[in-house]
């Protein structure tokens, strides 16, 4: 697999809810806890650093981090963070972080949620392909979440 196939992950699902309902499931960090397994103590700013608990069963012990970016109203919610950081035993603060976009488009039967996550390619290329790989197929289920909690 190329580094340009191995950057950037695209997922695309039509929700069948008002842009303002799935703009309130992404950027209310209760809200995106629910749908998403983590705890969040703190609402989402940007420029602030979010942090939460994750509540995935066998991944209770990670703490979620990002950094949120942008929050332009009920059109993009993206942040900054190191994808697939599971090993307690790693400094992922001294890698390039990835970016991940949420694109609200409204629709005559929902709204459109287009998720982009890029930036893998800077990574460390022993890390590189699992870490797309893992949020690849995560990104995958968190969709089906996301639909299932707007629903």
């Amino acid at each position: 697999m190329s580094t340009t196939a191995t950057d950037r992950i695209e997922k695309r699902i039509l929700l069948r809810a008002p842009r303002s309902r799935v703009w309130r499931a992404l950027t209310d960090s209760k809200e995106f806890g629910a749908w998403f397994r983590t705890a969040f103590a703190e609402p989402f700013r940007p420029g602030a650093r979010a942090k939460g608990r994750v509540t995935y069963p066998g991944y209770e012990h990670l703490v979620w981090q990002a950094m949120v970016v942008k929050m332009e109203h009920e059109c993009l919610f993206s942040f900054n963070w190191h994808p697939y950081a599971v090993d307690p035993n790693v400094d992922y603060q001294t890698e390039k972080p990835t970016l991940v976009e949420f694109r609200l488009e409204a629709t005559k039967s929902g709204t459109l949620l287009v998720l982009i996550e890029s930036g893998f390619a800077a990574l460390p290329a022993d890390r590189r392909l699992e870490a797309f790989r893992r949020n690849e197929g995560g990104w995958t289920q968190q969709m089906k979440n996301i639909e299932n909690h707007v629903a």
